[in-house]
């Protein structure tokens, strides 16, 4: 993908995918070719934080979340409260996450993932870092919790909601993370008529590659598997549904992901 002379904050990347286990160094370059001078990476669990760390201490232009998702909740070590303050210290971490709810496939049961995800609430507040939120098939649960900590720092990652939900995660204070979702004519269309109603003020764009390839991308990997490198795929669909310009897109969710992040242009 050329860059157009654009640059790109792409605000979701699971880089410890074992789908880049092969040529992890290549996806790096593809994506610095595309114009993506940022990259965050997502935990999933505190291991995977581990590695996210190691990577970004030998790679400047990236950060890391650190925190549980909530198919590990139930496999949370008896002291990963304690490990996780101490992470959320570090310098290259900024936010708590991924966190929130899923009571779609329940890998871990609901009250395990209530208690997990409040404590995250709860550090992200005493420690000042945004949140990075999941969410599948819970939203009421979700934003009522959310109201409850009263959190106002934060991104939706990978938002597939409605207007509705779009509009609550808003009223919030809390950025909104879009990626390929956007881009799927069949699940995708509720996402798309929500966009109107998306200031560009609160606009972050993520690829969370390897996932969610976009479906308007002209060449597609015969992989099927995403890269930061595609993220302008996510900007041309927004351009089309908005009439942003994608130049604008790339500047507005770079500028938001720093404000996020409490992150200065490098």
């Amino acid at each position: 993908m050329l860059n157009n002379g654009l640059r790109w904050f792409d605000a979701g990347v699971n880089l410890f995918s074992a789908q880049y286990d092969a040529d992890r160094p290549q996806v790096m370059q593809n994506a610095s070719a595309a114009g993506v001078d940022t990259m965050l990476l997502i935990s999933s669990d505190l291991a995977e934080t581990a590695d996210n760390l190691s990577w970004c201490q030998s790679h400047n232009n990236c950060l890391t979340t650190a925190g549980v998702h909530p198919h590990q909740a139930a496999a949370v070590a008896p002291d990963w409260q304690t490990q996780l303050e101490q992470l959320l210290k570090l310098e290259h971490v900024v936010a708590v996450g991924e966190c929130g709810l899923d009571f779609n496939r329940m890998f871990s049961p609901q009250a395990q993932q209530i208690q997990v995800f409040e404590t995250q609430l709860s550090l992200a507040k005493t420690t000042g870092k945004a949140v990075y939120l999941h969410e599948r098939d819970a939203f009421d649960t979700q934003i009522s919790l959310l109201k409850q900590h009263q959190i106002s720092h934060g991104i939706a990652h990978c938002f597939t909601g409605d207007t509705t939900q779009l509009k609550a995660y808003l009223d919030l204070g809390l950025y909104i993370g879009i990626t390929g979702w956007l881009c799927d004519e069949r699940r995708g269309q509720l996402l798309q008529q929500a966009m109107p109603y998306l200031p560009a003020d609160r606009l972050i764009l993520e690829t969370d590659a390897p996932y969610l390839l976009p479906r308007n991308l002209a060449n597609k990997p015969k992989s099927r598997r995403n890269e930061p490198a595609f993220i302008s795929a996510i900007a041309t669909q927004l351009s089309d549904l908005t009439g942003w310009s994608v130049a604008d897109i790339a500047r507005h969710s770079e500028h938001n992901a720093r404000q996020l992040f409490h992150r200065e242009h490098s």
